[in-house]
């Protein structure tokens, strides 16, 4: 029930959708209550469900909460409509009483390669394969499974490379298409070139029954009466769990039912009393022998019902909504394969970004840091150049003084050569006067007096030679600590050597990383491919088994003599003959 009232609820959708639009694109509040009452009354009408006039003013009235919005429809169409909902209503009653509400406000106004009734069923085709969510849209592979099955039952080539094309424009601009875009590009004629509108108009009818109605195998065939044991030609429509029979293809006069269950079976029989390609279906109750056109279409038939009992004992749907089913988990799938592939991706990327950002972060420091090496070598060597002016000012200085000194020395040196010279001189007197006393007084005096000068002498020597050596110390002192500033500086740039050293190991380090992530960005880039590439040959698999699986159906007998193989083997007069033949035996039989 699930199921059935999601396909309700689209065809509801597009009706809904309709109520509150115009010619100007706007309807009044008392209008729109109106149409809603209309639209639940023919709802319950088309669905054999019983009408609840006191629930349906209740729920209509003049507020907030009332029909007006979506959010106050909804409620009331699921508690009083769809779950009352039993299965015992006319679907294609119920889906063109939708479609009356709808088409004529949304229909295209151009005109198109095919019917009014062509475009209804379209339409139905549509809400049956589109997506399982609103605004309601068929996805470009159920387009292309929708185009296939067309131009199969036309008889003609599918273009796969246009379609591909066709794709590739529609991608670039949505997601898929709507129904009315669906209707448009099938009644534009852009993938029926070269067919006419009732070859167009057939294949669409045969893709409906196919899809719709369950039609699973349908045709002219003969039938063994139970009371009479004559033989009689029917129209044999083959559904999921009922094979009906009627006097022609308009079904308008049934005949039958012939109700299959997993008990039932299907056996070919011998050709007997005149007829040929016969098979015998048993069913508990009853048994029913019917002989097909030739031996293909008795194999064809007898194929396509033992199929149908299988499905019925393994419980499993009708073959195209199975395969819908697979195509839906296939797409959400390789959706979630490459949702994931998408996140690995971002996450690499954002991985890449961070470690682009860290390189970024540490060049920005190394630059920094060799800056900062730079800026320090630099105030280093002047550093160094201003301490050798300094040392050379010094010794300059040092010079200067010990010049002075060896000047001061040398006049002390003359000074005193002038003293013993004078000592002489003094000797040379004092002998010339140590004759005279008095002299000899003066001479003792003057004598005392060179002694006491003398000393006087000797001490500022010591004095000065002392001064000299404290101006040698105190500059070994000064070559002393500027070797140790020296040795300091040299020690400190060794240290910041060794630091942009480590830091240009750790960018190399870095880049190594920055590589590997790469390498893992160009692997996942490889694997995405990989998955694209097993896309493309799992949608080749399904086109393929959709080719397999799909029931082989006789084309219908008209004027134009088309069949799903073509031209007919016989011409209009033949057929003509063997009307008038099968009415004799008819007339003859009843």
């Amino acid at each position: 029930m699930v199921g059935l009232k999601e396909e309700l609820l689209k065809s509801i959708w597009h009706a809904f959708t309709a109520l509150d639009l115009d010619r100007s694109g706007k309807v009044s509040k008392s209008q729109l209550k109106a149409r809603m009452k209309v639209l639940s009354h023919n709802l319950c009408t088309v669905l054999n469900v019983p009408h609840d006039p006191v629930a349906l003013e209740e729920h209509f009235r003049d507020d907030d909460e009332g029909p007006v919005s979506n959010q106050g429809y909804m409620p009331y169409l699921n508690k009083f409509i769809l779950e009352k909902v039993q299965g015992n209503f006319d679907k294609v009653e119920f889906n063109r009483m939708c479609w009356t509400l709808c088409a004529k406000k949304n229909l295209s106004k151009s005109p198109l390669l095919i019917s009014d009734e062509d475009a209804f069923k379209v339409w139905v085709i549509f809400n049956f394969l589109s997506e399982d969510k609103y605004p309601l849209i068929i996805v470009p592979e159920e387009i292309e499974y929708l185009l296939k099955k067309l131009t199969e039952a036309m008889g003609a080539g599918w273009q796969q490379e246009q379609f591909d094309h066709y794709k590739i424009a529609l991608n670039t601009s949505r997601e898929g298409l709507s129904a009315w875009e669906l209707i448009d590009l099938i009644g534009s004629g852009q993938f029926s070139k070269g067919m006419d509108r009732q070859t167009v108009s057939m294949a669409i009818n045969e893709v409906f029954n196919e899809l719709i109605l369950d039609v699973l195998k349908q045709g002219y065939m003969l039938k063994k009466g139970h009371k009479r044991k004559n033989w009689t030609e029917r129209w044999f429509v083959l559904k999921p769990n009922i094979i009906s029979y009627y006097v022609s293809e308009d079904l308008k006069d049934k005949k039958g039912d012939i109700i299959l269950d997993g008990n039932c079976c299907v056996e070919a029989l011998p050709d007997k009393d005149g007829k040929k390609c016969l098979f015998l279906i048993k069913c508990l109750d009853k048994s029913f022998e019917i002989s097909a056109s030739d031996k293909k279409k008795k194999q064809e038939w007898i194929q396509a019902i033992q199929t149908t009992v299988n499905l019925l004992r393994a419980g499993s749907p009708p073959p195209h909504k199975e395969a819908r089913q697979k195509r839906k988990e296939l797409r959400q799938k390789l959706l979630a394969e490459q949702e994931e592939l998408e996140r690995q991706m971002k996450e690499l990327q954002t991985a890449n970004e961070n470690k682009q950002k860290e390189l970024e972060t540490v060049r920005k420091q190394l630059e920094a840091a060799a800056a900062r090496a730079a800026e320090e070598e630099k105030k280093r060597l002047q550093t160094q150049v201003e301490l050798q002016d300094r040392f050379s000012l010094e010794l300059e200085r040092e010079k200067m003084v010990r010049q002075k000194m060896e000047e001061q020395v040398a006049q002390k040196s003359s000074e005193l050569e002038q003293y013993l010279q004078r000592v002489r001189e003094l000797e040379e007197m004092y002998k010339q006067l140590q004759e005279a006393l008095e002299d000899e007084k003066q001479a003792r005096q003057d004598e005392e007096t060179v002694r006491k000068l003398q000393a006087r002498l000797l001490e500022e020597e010591s004095a000065k030679r002392a001064e000299l050596e404290k101006w040698h110390l105190q500059q070994q002192q000064t070559i002393q600590m500027t070797e140790a500033e020296k040795q300091e500086l040299e020690n400190q740039r060794m240290i910041k050597d060794r630091a942009l050293q480590v830091a240009m190991q750790q960018l190399e380090q870095l880049e190594l990383e920055r590589k590997e992530a790469l390498e893992q960005y160009e692997e996942v880039k490889k694997k995405l491919e990989t998955a694209a590439n097993k896309t493309k040959s799992w949608k080749d698999k399904v086109a393929h088994h959709e080719g397999l699986i799909r029931l082989i159906e006789p084309g219908s007998k008209n004027p134009h003599l088309i069949t799903n193989w073509g031209p007919a083997a016989f011409t209009e007069a033949e057929l003509k003959q063997r009307q008038k033949s099968w009415k004799g035996k008819k007339a003859t039989s009843e």
